[in-house]
């Protein structure tokens, strides 16, 4: 990857029962907690993204309904930037026998209260930030995003 340049990732926040969709997951040897997430791949929508990535790390259907920010953070020792688009949703369906992507160790569906328990747990502060966005009713259309497809023609 080049460090010269923000990482392009999305993620999502899914509620049920007053509960969020979390991946508990090993990062360089440590175990942390962070929302569904990964990196915008060649050819693909942000939409799309966030689809792929909710199913491969915790086997769920995630339908976005929209998004609740734009999040911009550097890594604490300055060698990395993220640029984080963050949907909200639902998962419309559950596949518990699901193979994870790897290095995710499974999936947890935890309340606000027990994820800030765990906030030392955290990947990022993004993790939070995005469920309290959430919460506090941040809601953006998904039609702000216009994708461009590929090429330019006059």
């Amino acid at each position: 990857m080049n460090h010269d340049r923000p990482h392009i990732t999305v993620s999502a926040v899914a509620e049920r029962d007053g509960r969020f969709l979390l991946v508990e997951e090993e990062v360089r040897g440590n175990i942390v907690i962070n929302n569904p997430a990964g990196h915008l791949e060649n050819d693909e929508t942000l939409i799309e993204a966030v689809i792929r990535e909710v199913r491969e790390e915790t086997g769920c259907d995630f339908q976005p309904q929209g998004i609740t920010g734009i999040y911009l953070w550097t890594t604490p020792k300055g060698d990395r930037t993220f640029v984080r688009v963050n949907f909200h949703g639902e998962c419309t369906a559950e596949d518990d026998d699901a193979r994870l992507d790897d290095g995710i160790l499974r999936k947890l569906w935890l309340t606000r209260e027990e994820l800030l328990r765990k906030k030392a747990q955290l990947r990022s502060p993004m993790v939070l930030g995005c469920i309290d966005d959430y919460l506090s009713g941040k809601r953006y259309p998904l039609d702000v995003f216009k994708h461009m497809g590929q090429g330019f023609e006059e």
